[in-house]
Order: C-alpha cells, then sequence, then structure tokens
C-alpha cells in the first residue's frame, strides 16, 4: 500500500463517521422542527445560528480552519432549515414573502396584440430584439431614453417594454438595472441578438475623409480595439446606435460615420465603410421583456430578484448558500449603489428555477428572513437559441 493510499483509506474512516454524526444531528433537528411546528416559532433564528457559528469556530485557534468552520456549519444550518421547512408552514410574517404573495395575487395573463416600447431609433437593436419576441408584425414604438420606455408603462402608453441588460463584450446596462430598482415592475421573458457592428457613412465617402464617429456608448466601447486604429477619430456618443445612422443621414456630413447595424445603414441610405468592427466576434446583447404586472408564462425556468444586504460579514455568503443547498443554479449576480447610501448596494441576482415547484417557499421565506429587503423581479423562460 502505497503513502497516498493509506492517506485515502484514513480519510475514509473519517469520513464514515463524520456521516454517521450528521445524521445524527439530522434527526435532532428534525425534532426541533417538530417542536417549532407544535409552538408556531419561525424556523429562521439568526441570532442563535450566528451564535452556534461563532461558537464552532472559536473551538480552533488556527484562522484559516475558522473560516472554514465558520462556512461549514452555515451550510449544515441551510441543510436543517431546509429540513425544518418541510414541517413548519410558515405565513406571511416576512416583508419580502408577503411583497411577493401580494405580486402573485396580480399575475395576469399575457396581452393579446400588445403595444411595445422600446429605447431607440428603428433600424437599432431592441427594435430587432422586440421583433424577436413579439414577431414582426408587432405594434412598437422607439422613444429616446430609457426613462422615457419605462413612464410609457406607467401612463398606460405601452402594454411591454424591452430593454437591453447585459453585453456579452461591455456587461450590464446599468441604467435599466438602476430603473428596475426604481419601479416595481416585473421581467416576463428574455430574448438575445447578435451584435455586429458596421462603419457607415453617405455614399461616396471614403475612409479616410472621416473625422467624427457616432454611436451608442456601448457601441463605441464594443469597437475600441478597431476605433483604436484611427485615434484622430473623435468618437461622440449618442442616445442609440439606429441614432447614429439617422444623424449622420440627416446632417449630410461627408466627414461623419455611425457606427451600428446593417439594417440601419439600408433604412438611412449609408453605405459600409466596414463591418464586424466589434472586438469580439461572440458580441450578443440580452433583453429583458419588462410588464407593469406580474406573468407566469409556460415553461418558466429563470428567476430574477433584487436584495440588499446588512452590512455584516457573511451576509452575502449566507444567501448564497441557500441557492447551493436547494440546488438552484445561479447564472448572474450584480451590485448597484444605492443612490443616497454611500457604501449600500443592491444585489441582482439570476438563477435558474421555478416559484411554483414545492420548496421554493422555503427559499423565499430565507432570502426575505436574511435580506435587509427582497423583490422578486420575474420568473421567464430562459432565451435559447433555436437550431
Amino acid at each position: 500500500m502505497t503513502e497516498l493510499e493509506q492517506y485515502r483509506q484514513e480519510i475514509d474512516r473519517i469520513d464514515r463517521e463524520l456521516v454517521s454524526l450528521f445524521l445524527k444531528r439530522m434527526e435532532i433537528t428534525g425534532q426541533v422542527g417538530a417542536y417549532k411546528q407544535r409552538e408556531g416559532i419561525p424556523v429562521l433564528d439568526a441570532q442563535r445560528e450566528k451564535q452556534v457559528i461563532a461558537a464552532k469556530a472559536a473551538l480552533t485557534e488556527n484562522p484559516a480552519r475558522k473560516a472554514d468552520l465558520a462556512a461549514l456549519y452555515e451550510t449544515i444550518m441551510a441543510i436543517s432549515r431546509r429540513q425544518q421547512r418541510h414541517l413548519v408552514k410558515e405565513g406571511a410574517e416576512d416583508p419580502g414573502y408577503a411583497a411577493y404573495l401580494d405580486d402573485m395575487a396580480r399575475v395576469r395573463q399575457p396581452v393579446e396584440c400588445p403595444r411595445v416600447a422600446y429605447q431607440g431609433e428603428p433600424g437599432c437593436y431592441s427594435e430587432e430584439a422586440t421583433a424577436g419576441f413579439f414577431g414582426g408584425d408587432v405594434d412598437s414604438m422607439g422613444l429616446p431614453w430609457f426613462n422615457d420606455v419605462f413612464a410609457a408603462l406607467e401612463q398606460g402608453k405601452a402594454d411591454y417594454a424591452v430593454l437591453p441588460v447585459e453585453n456579452s463584450s461591455t456587461g450590464s446596462i446599468r441604467q435599466v438595472y438602476d430603473l428596475l430598482a426604481q419601479y416595481r415592475y416585473y421581467i416576463v421573458g428574455e430574448w438575445q441578438v447578435p451584435v455586429e457592428h458596421c462603419l457607415m457613412a453617405l455614399p461616396g465617402v471614403e475612409l479616410d475623409q472621416i473625422k467624427t464617429v457616432y454611436s451608442h456608448e456601448q457601441g463605441l466601447m464594443q469597437c475600441e480595439k478597431y476605433l483604436d486604429g484611427h485615434r484622430d477619430w473623435k468618437r461622440v456618443p449618442t442616445l442609440d446606435t439606429a441614432g447614429s445612422a439617422k444623424l449622420v443621414a440627416q446632417t449630410g456630413d461627408r466627414t461623419a460615420a455611425a457606427i451600428c447595424s446593417r439594417r440601419a445603414a439600408q433604412l438611412y441610405g449609408l453605405h459600409i465603410l466596414a463591418q464586424g468592427v466589434n472586438y469580439n466576434t461572440m458580441n450578443h446583447t440580452r433583453f429583458a421583456v419588462v410588464s407593469p404586472a406580474p406573468e407566469l408564462r409556460p415553461g418558466r425556468n429563470k428567476i430574477s430578484a433584487m436584495f440588499r444586504l446588512p452590512h455584516q460579514s457573511g451576509s452575502l455568503h449566507q444567501i448564497l448558500t441557500i441557492f447551493a443547498v436547494h440546488g438552484l443554479n445561479l447564472l448572474k449576480l450584480e451590485s448597484r449603489p444605492i443612490p443616497g447610501r454611500g457604501w449600500e448596494y443592491l444585489f441582482f441576482l439570476d438563477c435558474t428555477g421555478d416559484l411554483s415547484v414545492p420548496g421554493m417557499d422555503g427559499v423565499l421565506h430565507e432570502l426575505s428572513q436574511l435580506a435587509t429587503e427582497v423583490r422578486m423581479l420575474g420568473n421567464y423562460q430562459m432565451w435559447e437559441e433555436t437550431p
């Protein structure tokens, strides 16, 4: 037997002991759950859990092992909470969970023949996403600003909005996340659009005539490597990519170019000087379909949520442990500063799941109990490219 095999045998022996002790512990926590059920006591006692974790970490003098023990017992206690929730039927006493129940009471069916708002001019990628999700004959309107799109929902001028939330090259669209936090609206679907930026100008214009390039700030960022090869060009951000094409066409400026889609070039009568100028050839933008009322469409398998955490050690780890224990695949975690509150953050989270399946009630209760604020942004079908 090699030295490594001896170590592995010893680990196997210790693991058998650990499993036996873990099962005994779960028997006791099950009895605790039965007691809580009889006495009407909530499953989560956050203060008690903190004391237990601190006591276990104090059993060693090794600083590294202290952190490991804390992480171990956070997971064990999350598993115990899940076990106890099979027994204890909690009510709507948690503010976040109560808000979720209120949302579920207002679920509507998808609107037939909807009016859809997006940000930008005709020919922009948002319009393409709108047509992709709702069909090419959808009644849609482009508006100048993201704020205008949310206002259209608020004023009843649109039934849905289609808004970019993330680009594979440049990351999240911060303005949209801030507006999702501001308005109590819901994500009911998503769509993804491949982005191939083209450099275009008026017919007959040559590349060496260009002095100014217009595009949305995201478009300029996604084409930085190409633009860095033309340092003498002035870069001017616009409200959207298609709007930059419209601007060049309307001004008649033969020293100006726009970065936007091939379709925008066709719409506004521009000539393509260079295609595929974005540095990432796998450049995609993900769009959210936003509704003023919650919907639960068939095929839903993705959950979006927003939460705020208390300023204390381990608070984010506690939240993430919930998802690990319940087998929910975390797809995205984004933080945004809270306006007017220095160094405080809202977290936006995407994970796999269906809010209606058994066990999700426990997840929602735990999120509501551990977070200072929590809100479900939506449960919808994840975008998948059709073959």
